[in-house]
This record gives structure tokens, C-alpha cells and sequence, in this order.
């Protein structure tokens, strides 16, 4: 998954979660945030951050914040990455075989899943994007998440095979965990959707300024 026309800049503040001020070839650049997440740790004053041009005319601003460097660590921070990257990563013959038809944003029963599979059976899975990382433990989520509990409980309750894929947007970590102290209950979905056989997997990734591109296993700690 790449980027196109990527700058680096320093970033300076946040004024909400749609947009930050960023310096960028001595001046103040106003860019688009690509993740409405709190991402406190990442978005710090004097940060350096990539920004991708935008291609609509009609957008307010002309770049995006789509990575952030967090000490010797460079996180993609684009919501949207995760499930370009995954989408790639699957269709090259990754946890479904080769071949199997690949089909993003597919709704079943009343909800909408990132990613559904014809190998012939109907599998489901969902994308989690993960950014949050102390001490080379990433955590998700970074904020409670009611959506994601309920896809939990639908995963749990479908019928065949489903999948929850943690996509970690930074590499070098030591494991994955769910983040029970900021969302409890989205911790006790994944541990009953694992007893119901919903398969966890969580990769991190190589990240670069202008791509993010999913790399290895990283232990998952429920």
C-alpha cells in the first residue's frame, strides 16, 4: 500500500480530530488528520510527521498526516491503511487459499464486515488497526469502541469461519494485547469470540514514509 507525493513536516498542534497544524518549509501548514482516534502519544509537539497529497481540487486542505515517527519507531497513523494493506496481503494467497474470491466492505446479517472470502464457504473478517504501543506492548483499542464489540459478538455467532486481524502499523513489537483498561469490554468480547472460534491475528507492519505493507506474526496475549 502506498502513498503518492509524501513530505515530511514537525507537527504542532491538534485543534480537533479532524485536523492538525503542522510546520511544514517554514510555515504553518493546516492538514487533514487521517484518524479521528485520540492518538495523544503519537501527536506531540516537535513530532515528525509525513503528509500525502491530497488528488481532489475540491479538498480544504492539501495534505494528509498519514505517519508519525514515535522515537526510533514509525507508525502509519491512516485509518484507512489497514485495510488497503490487508486487502493486498490477502489477495496474495494469505489465511485463505490461493485464488478464493476477496471481497471488502461486505454486509451480513445487519452489520458490515471488512473483508469477506468465498473459499467456497462464506468466511468473514474484520480489520482492527492498531497504533498504540508502551514499551513495545501494542494495545487495542485506543478508545471504547461499541462497534467493535458488537462485530465481536456477530463473528462469534456466525456460523463459519471468521477472523479478526490486528494490523499493527509500526514494526518491533514484543505482543499484542486488548486495551481492557481503557475498554473492558471489548477485552471480554475477544476472549469469548476466541472460545467461540473466531481465529485472532495480529501482524505488524513495514512501515516507510510513502507505504505500509503487512510483515509478520506478532504474539497475541488475551
Amino acid at each position: 500500500m502506498k502513498y503518492d507525493n509524501v513530505v515530511a513536516g514537525r507537527f504542532l498542534a491538534r485543534p480537533n480530530r479532524f485536523i492538525a497544524y503542522v510546520e511544514l518549509d517554514g510555515h504553518t501548514e493546516t492538514v487533514h488528520v487521517k484518524n479521528t482516534g485520540r492518538c495523544r502519544e503519537l501527536l506531540v509537539p516537535g513530532a515528525a510527521v509525513y503528509l500525502a497529497e491530497g488528488s481532489s481540487p475540491a479538498r480544504k486542505t492539501r495534505y494528509d498526516l498519514v505517519a508519525v515517527q514515535k522515537g526510533e519507531r514509525l507508525i502509519n497513523m491512516d485509518s484507512q491503511a489497514p485495510n488497503a494493506a490487508a486487502l493486498e496481503w490477502l489477495r496474495a494467497g494469505n489465511v485463505f487459499p490461493a485464488g478464493a474470491e476477496i471481497r471488502p466492505e461486505y454486509t451480513y446479517g445487519e452489520s458490515r464486515f471488512d473483508v469477506a472470502a468465498f473459499c467456497p464457504e462464506l468466511a468473514l473478517l474484520e480489520v482492527k488497526g492498531v497504533t498504540l504501543e508502551r514499551n513495545g506492548v501494542v494495545l487495542f483499542p485506543d478508545a471504547p469502541t461499541a462497534r467493535g464489540v458488537k462485530h465481536l459478538r456477530q463473528l462469534a455467532a456466525f456460523p463459519g469461519q471468521a477472523y479478526v486481524l490486528f494490523v499493527i502499523q509500526m514494526e518491533n513489537v514484543e505482543h499484542f494485547t486488548p486495551n481492557a483498561e481503557t475498554d473492558p469490554a471489548f477485552a471480554a468480547a475477544l476472549r469469548d469470540a476466541r472460545s467461540a472460534g473466531v481465529q485472532l491475528l495480529a501482524y505488524d507492519c513495514r512501515v516507510t514514509p510513502d507505504s505500509m505493507t503487512i510483515n509478520h506474526p506478532v504474539e497475541i496475549r488475551i
